[in-house]
């Protein structure tokens, strides 16, 4: 993959989401963030929801998109190409989560029952979504290629879960605290599939942490621009507009500031995945 600059320069902002939270539910919610943003930045602000974490890799890259907001996976990507991460996302006070490997309730799956079971995952560069709970069963002694005999790949924590519960699939993982214990999975599947759903569900495991969702910017874009939205973003707790915001895309409290080259240790995790 290589680094290009947009070919003429543009008058709009463009920010990309991923799908991990349903490209539905996303769309419906992008323009309000466009309206937002378009008020912050006085430029004419576009929003799109792209079909994968590797489109959104790509958009960011070839300056189709000017910023997004991406997984764990594709800010470590883009931080070795020398993309620089603003922010990332604060969840219950921490800057960072682990993944919960979990079954339909009263299956009674444990790590050492998962041969011959079948697995959806969310997308290949979904930390909490496949690359966190595929290192971790590698750990386990479990190569996942080899103790499911089907994986699937849903294209978000929704679609994922339900394959679950519609019994297509007998394992998934979901984003959840870090040194969460007992129940505290159920915060993630509830997060996705609304109050009440965690009791659907039941823990095979928790995985390693990993930093939170960040905002990389694309290489070329204006220093005030990114000052800009840095401060936008950073700020977004300040306003009910901005809490609404934070809660209906970001699944966040609050942004900080990403220190430099905060995902690079994801790389372990990602050749541990492979």
């Amino acid at each position: 993959m290589t680094l290009q600059a947009p070919a003429t320069p543009r008058h709009s902002f463009r920010f990309g989401l991923p799908p991990s939270l349903g490209s539905e539910t996303a769309r419906e919610r992008a323009d309000r963030l466009a309206s937002f943003l378009q008020r912050a930045l006085g430029k004419l602000v576009e929003v799109s929801v792209a079909s994968s974490y590797e489109t959104l890799a790509k958009d960011l890259l070839s300056g189709r998109a000017d910023a997004a907001w991406a997984p764990p996976f594709v800010c470590a990507r883009m931080e070795a190409m020398g993309v620089r991460v603003v922010v990332r996302g604060v969840r219950r006070g921490m800057s960072s989560y682990r993944a919960a490997l979990v079954c339909r309730a009263g299956a009674g799956l444990t790590v050492e029952r998962l041969k011959g079971t079948s697995a959806a995952w969310v997308d290949r560069d979904s930390v909490a979504g496949y690359l966190l709970p595929t290192a971790y069963l590698k750990t386990q002694g479990l190569e996942p290629t080899r103790a499911f005999f089907a994986q699937h790949f849903a294209g978000s924590y929704q679609g994922a879960l339900e394959a679950v519960l519609d019994g297509k699939a007998d394992v998934t993982s979901v984003f959840c605290p870090p040194a969460s214990t007992g129940l505290t999975f159920a915060t993630g599947v509830e997060d996705v599939l609304g109050a009440g759903a965690g009791r659907r569900f039941e823990l095979i495991a928790y995985t390693d942490e990993a930093p939170n969702d960040g905002v990389p910017v694309a290489m070329g874009l204006p220093p005030q621009l990114v000052t800009s939205l840095e401060s936008t973003l950073l700020s977004l707790q300040a306003s009910p507009d901005g809490q609404a915001l934070l809660k209906d895309i970001f699944n966040a409290e609050r942004f900080e500031a990403a220190p430099r080259m905060g995902y690079r240790a994801l790389y372990r995790v990602a050749l541990a995945s492979l």
